[in-house]
């Protein structure tokens, strides 16, 4: 059975991470490689230091992504002195994300397509009468690109170039992550979940770290959710959100 046939079955899984820290590098990668999953990792591309560890991973089968170079937000996370989605401009933003594309562009050219992640899962720039959504701009350059939003992506309906994801606590369990993904099995949907850092030890759910980024969520807890979605292969395709995504393309252009 092919992967096409396959999901359209049952379900598929995208494990994603944002920002590209050390911790994913040490934690994430060797868990991923052992299990033999593929994932989605999201990058600032600031510096070539920055870059070099990443060339490896993307060369042993992860997508590598774009997640602008200045990773640019609300001022309502209260950056009031730093350059915010509200006074940038729909040209300053496509600038930055080519920016970034150029980087690992020249990082990993084996890697001739990659798809885009919103920072801060946010996609407009100006606001109140002045706001404009930017997700006309990411549709020109990538195949798709990942928001956020409470519903799994399903095949034949999601914007491909907003796909909803599940943020992922540092409090959470692995078995947290495999119920979830179970309940996307059974809605033949499409989930994909977000990590930001990742830590030895599950922090406490009374941390409000915990609650942002990721709150260096779990290896153990990591190695739990990889070791099922490792087993269950005839079951759900686990794979990144670059493959899946050209999957609903070929699926959509039969229709």
């Amino acid at each position: 059975m092919n992967q096409l046939q396959l999901w359209k079955d049952t379900g598929a899984v995208s494990l994603s991470f944002d920002d590209g820290s050390a911790s994913q590098l040490e934690i994430a990668v060797p868990t991923l490689n052992q299990f033999g999953l593929y994932a989605t990792f999201y990058i600032n591309p600031r510096t070539e230091t920055d870059l070099a560890p990443w060339r490896e991973v993307g060369l042993s089968g992860h997508e590598i992504g774009n997640h602008t170079v200045s990773h640019i937000c609300s001022r309502n996370f209260g950056w009031s002195n730093q350059k915010s989605l509200e006074t940038t401009s729909l040209a300053e933003i496509e600038d930055d994300i080519l920016l970034a594309e150029q980087h690992l562009r020249n990082l990993l050219p084996e890697q001739t397509e990659r798809t885009f992640c919103y920072p801060c899962y946010q996609n407009h720039v100006g606001e109140g009468l002045y706001r404009q959504s930017y997700v006309p701009i990411v549709a020109k350059h990538f195949p798709a690109a990942r928001g956020t939003g409470e519903a799994a992506n399903h095949p034949d309906l999601t914007d491909l170039h907003y796909l909803t994801s599940w943020i992922v606590s540092g409090w959470m369990s692995g078995n947290d992550l495999i119920q979830a993904a179970k309940a996307a099995m059974a809605q033949k949907r499409w989930i994909i979940f977000v990590f930001h850092g990742m830590s030895p030890e599950k922090p406490s759910m009374w941390d409000p770290a915990s609650y942002y980024h990721g709150g260096g969520f779990s290896g153990e807890e990591f190695e739990v959710l990889c070791q099922f979605l490792s087993h269950h292969t005839e079951e759900v395709q686990t794979n990144t959100i670059l493959n899946v995504a050209q999957q609903v393309r070929q699926w959509r252009a039969t229709k």
